[in-house]
This record gives C-alpha cells, structure tokens and sequence, in this order.
C-alpha cells in the first residue's frame, strides 16, 4: 500500500486528488494538511511513502518544507512530489535542489497523477516532459558547476555510465539492458553513485548529471 500525504492550501485542490486517490486499491491517503508547516508535522507523524506539496502556501512554503524533509535522517523514505500551478524554471530547480523527488503541474490528466504517485514511491526521478525540457535547457546554457564536476571523480567508469542512464530516464532493468548487465548491478551502482554523491534519491542524480556536464542534449 503506498501511503501519500496531501498538503495544498486549497481545499478544493485537495479534494480532487484525494477522490482520484481514494479510488485505487494500492494508495491510501493518511492525512492532509493546509500549510507547510503541518505538512511538516504529519510528515513526522505518519512517514508517507509520498508527499504531494504545493509550492505557495502560507507560513511555510513547499521548496522549504521540502528541503526540511530532506535534511531530516528520520524521514529519508519519504518521497516529495511538487504540485503547482507554475511551470516555472526557478520552481523546478529550488524544488530539485532541495530535495524533491518531481515536479507536476496541476493540470496533469488523471492516469498520469495516478502513475506520477506510483513512480514516486518507487524512488524513481519524476518530472513533466514540459518541465524537463526547460530544466534541459538551463543547464544548456550555463557552463558546467566544478563542485559537480569535481563529485563525479568519485565515481567508477560504470558508475559515471549509469548516472548518465539515470538522467535519461532510464529505469534500473533498462540502464541493465544498455549496460549489459544485471538488474541487481544495475541497482547496485545506481545505489552507490547515489551514496558516494550524497544524492537523496534519483532526481538528485539527474541534477547532478546535468550541473556536472555529464548529460547534456546533445549527447542524450
């Protein structure tokens, strides 16, 4: 069962979500909060597998809880998934940096809320093919950062290539088809990349990629 935690200031934006939620037999929804600070609270109290976070709410907004979730060692397994209304650059890239797993617009059709939910609890970097390509494009224009550029030493050759693999969009059984090896390997250097860069979770990895050089447009 994956358990989602919804925190929206707007009722209306909530209830929606929690109908389409309620409806699947894999997803419970166990709470919902009205501000960034009791999301945070039942965050704490409930460990949901997702938080879906709206981005402007009151006292505190969703980049800033979203970077407490992250700094907290207890709530490592919770994955945080932005909601807004705004597609905008500067959104997507505080929302990565600090932590979250994706970034979703509002209006996302239904069947790909439901499957933007699953791919969250599963770990996996999640992020709207609009929002992607704007992100892709900042990191076109502007030059390599070296303390990404730097991190990346510590990685193996074969680490390096599933990073890579990972800012594609590839899953673990499809970086392990382009790489010729095992599932389990596969996950194993995704997993050791992840540690070595103190990386929370895949899309922190894809941030990496692109801030590092390592991907960009022209060789993806």
């Amino acid at each position: 069962m994956i358990r989602v935690l919804l925190v929206d200031d707007q009722p209306l934006i909530r209830s929606g979500f929690r109908v389409l939620l309620d409806l699947e037999d894999d997803i419970e929804v166990v709470a919902e909060a009205a501000d960034g600070e009791e999301g945070l609270a039942l965050v704490r109290k409930h460990r949901p597998d997702v938080a879906l976070v709206d981005v402007q709410m009151p006292v505190v907004d969703g980049i800033e809880a979203t970077r407490r979730i992250a700094a907290d060692p207890a709530l490592s397994g919770v994955h945080v998934v932005i909601l807004t209304n705004y597609g905008l650059d500067t959104y997507v890239y505080n929302a990565l940096r600090a932590g979250a797993a994706g970034f979703l617009v509002k209006d996302i059709v239904p069947e790909d809320f439901l499957h933007a939910v699953r791919v969250a609890a599963r770990g996996d970097a999640l992020l709207a093919p609009s929002i992607t390509r704007r992100l892709i494009h900042r990191y076109v224009t502007e030059p390599p950062h070296a303390d990404a550029r730097a991190a990346l030493e510590e990685l193996t050759g074969r680490e390096r290539e599933a990073v890579a693999l990972v800012a594609k969009g590839l899953s673990n059984d499809e970086i392990a088809a382009r790489m010729t090896i095992s599932s389990m390997t596969a996950k194993t250097h995704v997993n050791r990349a992840m540690a070595k860069l103190r990386a929370r979770d895949r899309a922190q990895l894809v941030v990496l990629a692109y801030e590092s050089g390592l991907v960009t447009p022209r060789t993806s």
